[in-house]
Protein backbone atom coordinates (compact mmCIF):
# COMPACT_ATOMS: atom_id res chain seq x y z
CA UNK A 1 0.00 0.00 0.00
CA UNK A 2 1.13 3.41 -0.79
CA UNK A 3 1.47 4.67 2.34
CA UNK A 4 -0.04 8.30 4.19
CA UNK A 5 3.39 9.46 4.56
CA UNK A 6 3.97 9.13 0.50
CA UNK A 7 1.54 11.03 -0.38
CA UNK A 8 2.35 14.11 2.45
CA UNK A 9 5.86 14.61 2.37
CA UNK A 10 7.59 17.73 3.74
CA UNK A 11 9.72 19.25 1.05
CA UNK A 12 10.55 22.70 -0.68
CA UNK A 13 8.71 24.42 -3.31
CA UNK A 14 7.86 25.67 -5.74
CA UNK A 15 6.64 22.11 -7.25
CA UNK A 16 6.71 18.40 -6.17
CA UNK A 17 7.24 16.89 -9.64
CA UNK A 18 9.51 19.99 -10.97
CA UNK A 19 11.53 20.36 -7.88
CA UNK A 20 11.12 17.68 -4.67
CA UNK A 21 11.03 14.52 -7.54
CA UNK A 22 14.30 16.08 -8.95
CA UNK A 23 15.96 16.57 -6.22
CA UNK A 24 15.77 13.12 -4.91
CA UNK A 25 16.49 11.70 -8.37
CA UNK A 26 19.93 13.28 -8.83
CA UNK A 27 20.49 12.01 -4.80
CA UNK A 28 19.47 8.84 -5.36
CA UNK A 29 21.69 9.03 -8.55
CA UNK A 30 24.60 10.00 -6.83
CA UNK A 31 24.22 7.58 -4.14
CA UNK A 32 24.51 4.73 -6.34
CA UNK A 33 27.80 6.84 -7.93
CA UNK A 34 28.99 6.57 -4.73
CA UNK A 35 28.47 3.06 -4.40
CA UNK A 36 29.79 1.74 -7.66
CA UNK A 37 33.36 3.77 -7.33
CA UNK A 38 35.66 6.18 -5.49
CA UNK A 39 33.87 9.67 -5.60
CA UNK A 40 37.52 11.34 -6.16
CA UNK A 41 37.59 9.63 -9.54
CA UNK A 42 34.16 11.17 -10.88
CA UNK A 43 35.24 14.79 -12.93
CA UNK A 44 31.68 15.69 -14.29
CA UNK A 45 28.18 15.49 -14.04
CA UNK A 46 25.92 15.84 -16.77
CA UNK A 47 22.17 16.05 -16.80
CA UNK A 48 19.66 16.46 -19.64
CA UNK A 49 15.86 17.06 -18.48
CA UNK A 50 13.27 15.76 -20.94
CA UNK A 51 9.50 16.81 -21.41
CA UNK A 52 7.62 19.29 -19.09
CA UNK A 53 10.84 19.10 -16.97
CA UNK A 54 12.75 20.97 -20.00
CA UNK A 55 10.08 22.97 -20.85
CA UNK A 56 9.25 24.56 -17.46
CA UNK A 57 12.05 23.07 -15.31
CA UNK A 58 13.68 26.99 -14.87
CA UNK A 59 10.91 28.44 -13.50
CA UNK A 60 10.40 25.55 -11.29
CA UNK A 61 13.79 25.48 -9.99
CA UNK A 62 14.29 22.06 -11.49
CA UNK A 63 17.97 23.05 -12.49
CA UNK A 64 18.54 24.15 -8.62
CA UNK A 65 16.97 21.33 -7.05
CA UNK A 66 19.32 18.84 -9.25
CA UNK A 67 22.16 20.90 -7.92
CA UNK A 68 21.00 20.30 -4.22
CA UNK A 69 20.04 16.82 -4.61
CA UNK A 70 23.74 16.40 -5.90
CA UNK A 71 25.26 17.99 -3.32
CA UNK A 72 23.78 15.50 -0.90
CA UNK A 73 20.50 17.57 0.37
CA UNK A 74 17.41 16.23 0.13
CA UNK A 75 13.81 18.11 0.28
CA UNK A 76 12.42 17.52 3.79
CA UNK A 77 15.75 18.30 5.73
CA UNK A 78 17.42 20.74 3.53
CA UNK A 79 18.26 24.20 5.08
CA UNK A 80 16.12 26.43 2.89
CA UNK A 81 18.06 29.60 4.63
CA UNK A 82 21.03 28.16 3.15
CA UNK A 83 19.90 27.79 -0.46
CA UNK A 84 20.40 30.64 -2.12
CA UNK A 85 23.68 31.25 -0.59
CA UNK A 86 24.74 28.28 -1.88
CA UNK A 87 23.50 27.83 -5.43
CA UNK A 88 24.93 31.38 -5.85
CA UNK A 89 28.52 29.88 -4.89
CA UNK A 90 28.14 27.18 -7.55
CA UNK A 91 27.11 29.50 -9.67
CA UNK A 92 30.01 31.85 -9.65
CA UNK A 93 32.81 29.33 -9.12
CA UNK A 94 30.80 26.86 -11.21
CA UNK A 95 32.47 24.13 -9.12
CA UNK A 96 30.00 21.50 -7.25
CA UNK A 97 30.83 19.79 -3.96
CA UNK A 98 29.24 15.87 -5.18
CA UNK A 99 27.58 14.47 -1.28
CA UNK A 100 29.12 17.40 0.15
CA UNK A 101 32.47 15.02 -0.23
CA UNK A 102 34.47 15.64 -3.46
CA UNK A 103 34.40 18.93 -5.55
CA UNK A 104 33.99 18.24 -9.47
CA UNK A 105 33.61 21.03 -12.26
CA UNK A 106 30.26 22.26 -12.88
CA UNK A 107 29.98 24.64 -15.86
CA UNK A 108 26.81 26.81 -16.00
CA UNK A 109 26.90 25.88 -19.84
CA UNK A 110 26.66 22.58 -20.28
CA UNK A 111 26.19 20.45 -17.17
CA UNK A 112 22.49 20.63 -17.15
CA UNK A 113 20.36 20.67 -20.00
CA UNK A 114 16.84 22.01 -20.62
CA UNK A 115 15.62 19.74 -23.46
CA UNK A 116 12.46 22.27 -24.80
CA UNK A 117 11.29 20.08 -27.64
CA UNK A 118 12.40 16.83 -26.73
CA UNK A 119 10.49 14.22 -24.56
CA UNK A 120 10.89 10.57 -23.41
CA UNK A 121 7.80 7.85 -24.41
CA UNK A 122 6.86 6.74 -20.77
CA UNK A 123 6.44 9.95 -18.88
CA UNK A 124 6.12 14.10 -19.43
CA UNK A 125 8.53 14.40 -16.83
CA UNK A 126 12.09 12.56 -17.67
CA UNK A 127 15.76 13.30 -16.65
CA UNK A 128 18.89 11.70 -17.03
CA UNK A 129 22.09 12.05 -15.30
CA UNK A 130 25.74 10.58 -16.29
CA UNK A 131 28.62 10.58 -13.88
CA UNK A 132 32.04 10.44 -16.06
CA UNK A 133 35.47 9.78 -14.45
CA UNK A 134 37.31 11.96 -17.30
CA UNK A 135 36.43 10.37 -20.88
CA UNK A 136 34.54 7.20 -18.79
CA UNK A 137 30.88 6.83 -18.26
CA UNK A 138 30.68 5.40 -14.81
CA UNK A 139 27.12 5.09 -14.67
CA UNK A 140 23.60 6.10 -15.84
CA UNK A 141 20.43 6.55 -15.56
CA UNK A 142 16.83 7.45 -16.58
CA UNK A 143 14.54 8.90 -13.91
CA UNK A 144 10.74 9.95 -13.90
CA UNK A 145 9.51 12.28 -11.59
CA UNK A 146 5.56 11.31 -11.66
CA UNK A 147 4.06 13.60 -9.70
CA UNK A 148 4.26 14.25 -5.35
CA UNK A 149 7.92 13.74 -5.10
CA UNK A 150 7.36 10.10 -6.16
CA UNK A 151 10.37 8.97 -8.77
CA UNK A 152 11.07 5.92 -10.98
CA UNK A 153 13.69 4.59 -12.53
CA UNK A 154 13.33 3.69 -15.83
CA UNK A 155 14.20 -0.03 -15.49
CA UNK A 156 11.62 -0.05 -12.55
CA UNK A 157 9.17 1.60 -15.00
CA UNK A 158 7.11 -0.96 -16.78
CA UNK A 159 6.59 -2.72 -12.94
CA UNK A 160 2.85 -2.43 -12.22
CA UNK A 161 2.49 -0.90 -8.56
CA UNK A 162 0.66 -4.23 -7.53
CA UNK A 163 4.21 -6.24 -8.92
CA UNK A 164 6.05 -3.08 -6.47
CA UNK A 165 3.87 -3.82 -3.35
CA UNK A 166 4.55 -7.30 -3.11
CA UNK A 167 8.10 -7.21 -3.74
CA UNK A 168 9.07 -3.79 -1.02
CA UNK A 169 6.39 -4.38 1.15
CA UNK A 170 4.77 -6.79 4.03
CA UNK A 171 1.42 -7.95 3.56
CA UNK A 172 -1.38 -5.45 4.47
CA UNK A 173 -4.71 -6.29 6.71
CA UNK A 174 -6.99 -4.11 4.37
CA UNK A 175 -5.70 -3.92 0.33
CA UNK A 176 -7.78 -1.61 -1.85
CA UNK A 177 -7.46 -0.96 -5.13
CA UNK A 178 -11.27 1.10 -5.66
CA UNK A 179 -13.16 3.45 -3.44
CA UNK A 180 -15.73 0.49 -3.72
CA UNK A 181 -13.38 -2.08 -2.33
CA UNK A 182 -12.38 0.82 0.36
CA UNK A 183 -16.18 1.24 1.41
CA UNK A 184 -16.32 -2.63 1.15
CA UNK A 185 -13.50 -3.38 3.68
CA UNK A 186 -15.03 -0.79 6.57
CA UNK A 187 -18.40 -2.03 6.44
CA UNK A 188 -17.06 -5.43 6.35
CA UNK A 189 -14.84 -4.68 9.25
CA UNK A 190 -17.12 -2.06 10.75
CA UNK A 191 -14.01 0.59 10.64
CA UNK A 192 -13.89 4.14 9.55
CA UNK A 193 -11.09 5.00 6.55
CA UNK A 194 -8.95 6.54 9.27
CA UNK A 195 -9.21 3.23 10.92
CA UNK A 196 -8.74 1.00 8.02
CA UNK A 197 -5.60 3.18 7.28
CA UNK A 198 -4.22 3.30 10.47
CA UNK A 199 -4.15 -0.90 10.68
CA UNK A 200 -2.69 -0.17 7.24
CA UNK A 201 -0.02 2.10 8.39
CA UNK A 202 1.28 -0.15 11.84
CA UNK A 203 2.54 -2.94 9.28
CA UNK A 204 5.56 -0.41 8.54
CA UNK A 205 5.34 1.32 11.66
CA UNK A 206 4.23 1.62 15.76
CA UNK A 207 1.12 3.71 15.83
CA UNK A 208 2.96 6.29 17.85
CA UNK A 209 5.74 6.60 15.15
CA UNK A 210 2.14 7.20 12.84
CA UNK A 211 0.67 9.76 15.23
CA UNK A 212 3.62 11.55 16.01
CA UNK A 213 4.29 12.01 12.00
CA UNK A 214 1.40 13.53 11.33
CA UNK A 215 0.53 15.70 13.85
CA UNK A 216 4.34 16.77 12.79
CA UNK A 217 2.85 17.08 9.35
CA UNK A 218 0.60 19.41 11.02
CA UNK A 219 2.75 21.93 12.47
CA UNK A 220 4.19 21.99 9.32
CA UNK A 221 1.41 22.99 7.22
CA UNK A 222 0.40 25.88 10.20
CA UNK A 223 3.79 27.09 10.38
CA UNK A 224 3.89 27.27 6.41
CA UNK A 225 0.56 29.79 6.85
CA UNK A 226 2.39 31.79 9.66
CA UNK A 227 5.16 32.43 8.00
CA UNK A 228 3.19 33.17 4.57
CA UNK A 229 1.28 35.88 6.54
CA UNK A 230 4.47 37.15 7.98
CA UNK A 231 6.35 37.52 4.82
CA UNK A 232 6.19 40.53 2.55
CA UNK A 233 7.61 41.25 -0.36
CA UNK A 234 7.83 40.44 -4.54
CA UNK A 235 8.01 36.75 -5.48
CA UNK A 236 10.91 35.45 -7.32
CA UNK A 237 10.55 34.35 -10.92
CA UNK A 238 10.53 37.29 -12.97
CA UNK A 239 6.48 38.08 -12.97
CA UNK A 240 6.98 40.41 -10.14
CA UNK A 241 3.74 38.42 -8.24
CA UNK A 242 3.29 40.62 -4.97
CA UNK A 243 2.90 38.44 -1.57
CA UNK A 244 -0.91 39.19 -0.99
CA UNK A 245 -1.57 37.37 2.49
CA UNK A 246 0.26 39.76 4.82
CA UNK A 247 -2.04 43.08 3.37
CA UNK A 248 -5.06 40.67 3.48
CA UNK A 249 -4.21 39.55 7.05
CA UNK A 250 -4.41 42.62 7.97
CA UNK A 251 -7.20 43.66 6.74
CA UNK A 252 -9.20 40.82 8.31
CA UNK A 253 -8.02 41.16 11.55
CA UNK A 254 -9.08 44.78 11.42
CA UNK A 255 -12.47 44.16 10.16
CA UNK A 256 -14.95 45.79 12.72
CA UNK A 257 -18.37 45.13 10.50
CA UNK A 258 -19.71 41.54 11.04
CA UNK A 259 -19.72 39.70 7.50
CA UNK A 260 -21.34 36.67 7.14
CA UNK A 261 -18.99 34.98 4.17
CA UNK A 262 -15.89 36.16 5.92
CA UNK A 263 -15.45 32.64 6.72
CA UNK A 264 -14.34 32.38 3.06
CA UNK A 265 -11.97 35.64 2.89
CA UNK A 266 -9.91 33.33 6.01
CA UNK A 267 -9.66 29.99 4.31
CA UNK A 268 -8.66 32.13 0.90
CA UNK A 269 -6.04 33.76 3.14
CA UNK A 270 -4.94 30.36 4.46
CA UNK A 271 -4.23 29.07 1.03
CA UNK A 272 -2.98 31.86 -0.29
CA UNK A 273 -0.54 32.18 2.17
CA UNK A 274 0.64 28.03 1.50
CA UNK A 275 1.32 28.96 -1.74
CA UNK A 276 3.20 32.25 -1.94
CA UNK A 277 5.87 30.69 0.62
CA UNK A 278 5.63 27.46 -1.87
CA UNK A 279 6.41 30.16 -4.75
CA UNK A 280 8.86 31.66 -3.18
CA UNK A 281 10.67 27.86 -2.25
CA UNK A 282 9.92 27.83 1.34
CA UNK A 283 9.06 24.54 3.16
CA UNK A 284 5.58 23.14 2.44
CA UNK A 285 3.76 19.48 2.64
CA UNK A 286 3.01 18.27 -0.42
CA UNK A 287 -0.90 17.96 -0.28
CA UNK A 288 -0.30 15.62 -2.65
CA UNK A 289 1.66 17.86 -4.79
CA UNK A 290 3.39 21.53 -4.00
CA UNK A 291 1.43 22.69 -6.51
CA UNK A 292 -2.01 22.03 -4.51
CA UNK A 293 0.06 22.43 -1.48
CA UNK A 294 -2.55 25.18 0.05
CA UNK A 295 -5.77 23.31 -0.26
CA UNK A 296 -5.71 20.67 3.10
CA UNK A 297 -3.80 23.35 5.48
CA UNK A 298 -6.50 25.65 4.54
CA UNK A 299 -9.40 23.26 4.51
CA UNK A 300 -7.96 22.13 8.09
CA UNK A 301 -6.97 25.30 9.29
CA UNK A 302 -10.96 26.54 8.44
CA UNK A 303 -12.06 23.52 10.26
CA UNK A 304 -9.75 24.64 13.59
CA UNK A 305 -10.84 28.29 13.81
CA UNK A 306 -14.43 27.51 12.41
CA UNK A 307 -15.83 24.08 13.35
CA UNK A 308 -14.12 23.15 16.04
CA UNK A 309 -10.47 22.99 17.55
CA UNK A 310 -8.84 20.16 16.21
CA UNK A 311 -8.11 17.54 18.76
CA UNK A 312 -4.57 15.44 17.79
CA UNK A 313 -7.31 12.80 16.90
CA UNK A 314 -9.27 15.08 14.58
CA UNK A 315 -5.74 15.55 12.62
CA UNK A 316 -4.87 11.92 12.43
CA UNK A 317 -8.22 10.98 11.09
CA UNK A 318 -8.42 13.95 8.76
CA UNK A 319 -5.03 13.52 7.05
CA UNK A 320 -5.70 9.45 6.84
CA UNK A 321 -8.76 9.86 5.50
CA UNK A 322 -7.49 12.08 3.03
CA UNK A 323 -4.66 10.14 2.66
CA UNK A 324 -6.71 7.46 1.44
CA UNK A 325 -8.74 8.99 -1.44
CA UNK A 326 -5.51 10.15 -3.03
CA UNK A 327 -3.60 6.51 -2.73
CA UNK A 328 -7.14 6.14 -4.95
CA UNK A 329 -5.92 8.60 -7.52
CA UNK A 330 -2.32 7.57 -7.72
CA UNK A 331 -2.96 3.82 -8.13
CA UNK A 332 -5.90 4.37 -11.04
CA UNK A 333 -4.83 8.10 -12.47
CA UNK A 334 -2.22 10.46 -11.84
CA UNK A 335 -1.36 13.39 -9.53
CA UNK A 336 0.89 14.74 -12.06
CA UNK A 337 0.00 17.88 -13.65
CA UNK A 338 1.95 17.12 -16.13
CA UNK A 339 0.37 14.05 -16.96
CA UNK A 340 -3.22 14.85 -16.71
CA UNK A 341 -3.38 18.69 -15.71
CA UNK A 342 -4.10 20.95 -12.70
CA UNK A 343 -7.06 18.42 -11.97
CA UNK A 344 -4.79 15.70 -10.90
CA UNK A 345 -3.39 18.53 -8.50
CA UNK A 346 -5.87 20.66 -7.64
CA UNK A 347 -8.66 18.42 -8.21
CA UNK A 348 -7.15 15.87 -6.05
CA UNK A 349 -6.26 17.74 -3.55
CA UNK A 350 -10.11 19.44 -3.45
CA UNK A 351 -11.16 15.98 -3.19
CA UNK A 352 -8.94 14.59 -0.40
CA UNK A 353 -10.08 17.77 1.30
CA UNK A 354 -13.57 17.38 0.57
CA UNK A 355 -14.04 14.12 1.58
CA UNK A 356 -11.92 14.53 5.07
CA UNK A 357 -14.15 17.28 6.00
CA UNK A 358 -16.87 15.49 5.45
CA UNK A 359 -15.65 12.56 7.77
CA UNK A 360 -14.78 15.38 9.98
CA UNK A 361 -18.30 16.86 10.13
CA UNK A 362 -19.54 13.47 10.98
CA UNK A 363 -20.38 11.98 7.63
CA UNK A 364 -21.56 8.05 6.70
CA UNK A 365 -18.81 6.73 4.60
CA UNK A 366 -20.94 6.97 1.69
CA UNK A 367 -21.52 10.68 2.13
CA UNK A 368 -17.35 10.55 2.18
CA UNK A 369 -17.17 9.01 -0.80
CA UNK A 370 -19.67 11.86 -2.44
CA UNK A 371 -17.80 14.75 -0.92
CA UNK A 372 -14.66 13.42 -2.25
CA UNK A 373 -16.87 12.79 -5.86
CA UNK A 374 -18.25 16.12 -5.79
CA UNK A 375 -14.91 17.60 -5.21
CA UNK A 376 -13.29 16.31 -8.34
CA UNK A 377 -16.35 16.01 -10.46
CA UNK A 378 -16.47 20.28 -10.67
CA UNK A 379 -12.28 20.37 -11.27
CA UNK A 380 -12.53 17.70 -14.51
CA UNK A 381 -11.07 19.37 -17.21
CA UNK A 382 -8.58 21.96 -15.28
CA UNK A 383 -6.07 22.95 -17.04
CA UNK A 384 -1.93 23.40 -16.24
CA UNK A 385 -1.00 25.92 -17.99
CA UNK A 386 1.60 28.27 -15.86
CA UNK A 387 2.60 31.70 -16.76
CA UNK A 388 6.04 31.99 -17.36
CA UNK A 389 6.56 28.33 -16.39
CA UNK A 390 6.20 29.81 -12.81
CA UNK A 391 3.85 28.22 -10.08
CA UNK A 392 2.31 31.81 -9.59
CA UNK A 393 -0.49 32.36 -11.66
CA UNK A 394 -2.63 30.90 -11.85
CA UNK A 395 -1.54 28.35 -9.48
CA UNK A 396 -1.70 30.71 -5.77
CA UNK A 397 -5.11 31.78 -6.76
CA UNK A 398 -6.51 27.97 -8.06
CA UNK A 399 -5.39 26.85 -4.33
CA UNK A 400 -7.79 29.20 -2.77
CA UNK A 401 -10.53 28.46 -5.17
CA UNK A 402 -9.66 24.79 -4.36
CA UNK A 403 -9.98 25.55 -0.95
CA UNK A 404 -13.72 27.05 -1.11
CA UNK A 405 -14.73 23.89 -3.51
CA UNK A 406 -14.08 21.37 -0.86
CA UNK A 407 -15.61 23.22 1.86
CA UNK A 408 -19.04 23.49 -0.68
CA UNK A 409 -18.33 19.34 -1.34
CA UNK A 410 -18.22 18.84 1.93
CA UNK A 411 -21.48 20.42 2.54
CA UNK A 412 -23.56 19.52 -0.31
CA UNK A 413 -22.62 15.93 0.51
CA UNK A 414 -23.49 16.14 4.17
CA UNK A 415 -27.09 17.93 3.19
CA UNK A 416 -27.94 14.56 0.78
CA UNK A 417 -28.49 10.94 1.27
CA UNK A 418 -24.99 9.54 0.30
CA UNK A 419 -26.54 8.58 -3.04
CA UNK A 420 -25.42 10.16 -5.99
CA UNK A 421 -25.72 9.13 -9.66
CA UNK A 422 -21.57 9.37 -10.25
CA UNK A 423 -19.45 7.38 -8.11
CA UNK A 424 -15.68 7.67 -6.92
CA UNK A 425 -14.31 5.26 -8.85
CA UNK A 426 -16.17 7.17 -12.36
CA UNK A 427 -14.93 10.30 -11.78
CA UNK A 428 -11.15 8.60 -11.01
CA UNK A 429 -11.23 6.85 -14.40
CA UNK A 430 -13.29 10.34 -16.13
CA UNK A 431 -10.28 12.60 -14.78
CA UNK A 432 -7.32 10.03 -16.14
CA UNK A 433 -9.60 9.50 -19.52
CA UNK A 434 -9.94 13.76 -20.05
CA UNK A 435 -6.44 13.99 -18.74
CA UNK A 436 -5.33 11.52 -21.44
CA UNK A 437 -7.47 13.48 -24.09
CA UNK A 438 -6.08 16.92 -22.98
CA UNK A 439 -3.77 18.34 -25.42
CA UNK A 440 0.08 18.38 -23.99
CA UNK A 441 -0.08 22.11 -23.99
CA UNK A 442 -2.02 22.13 -21.27
CA UNK A 443 0.13 19.75 -19.09
CA UNK A 444 2.59 21.90 -17.79
CA UNK A 445 4.43 22.95 -20.51
CA UNK A 446 3.67 26.60 -20.28
CA UNK A 447 2.90 26.27 -23.96
CA UNK A 448 -0.97 26.89 -24.04
CA UNK A 449 -3.57 28.93 -22.15
CA UNK A 450 -3.00 31.63 -19.82
CA UNK A 451 0.71 31.02 -20.58
CA UNK A 452 0.38 32.58 -23.83
CA UNK A 453 -2.04 34.83 -23.62
CA UNK A 454 -0.80 36.71 -20.36
CA UNK A 455 2.23 39.24 -21.61
CA UNK A 456 4.83 38.44 -19.05
CA UNK A 457 6.29 42.16 -17.29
Amino acid sequence: MISVFDMYKVGIGPSSSHTVGPMRAAHDFIQEVAQKTDLASITQVKVELFGSLGQTGKGHGTGKAVILGLAGELPESVDTSKIDDFLAAVEQTQRLSILGKHEIKFPRQGAIVFHRRKSMPKHANAMELRAYAGDTLVHKDLYYSIGGGFIVRDADFDETLEEAIEQNTQPIPHNFNSAAELLQQCAEHNISISELMMANERVARSEDEIRSGLLHLWQTMQDCIDNGIATEGILPGGLKVKRRAPALSQWLSQEQKPDPMGAMDWVNLYALAVNEENAAGGRVVTAPTNGAAGIIPAVMKYADTFIRKLADDDVVNFLLTSAAIGILYKKNASISGAEVGCQGEVGVACSMAAGALAQLMGGTMSQVECAAEIGMEHNLGLTCDPVGGLVQVPCIERNAMGSIKAINAARLALRGSGDHKVSLDKVIKTMWDTGNDMKSKYKETARGGLAVNIIEC
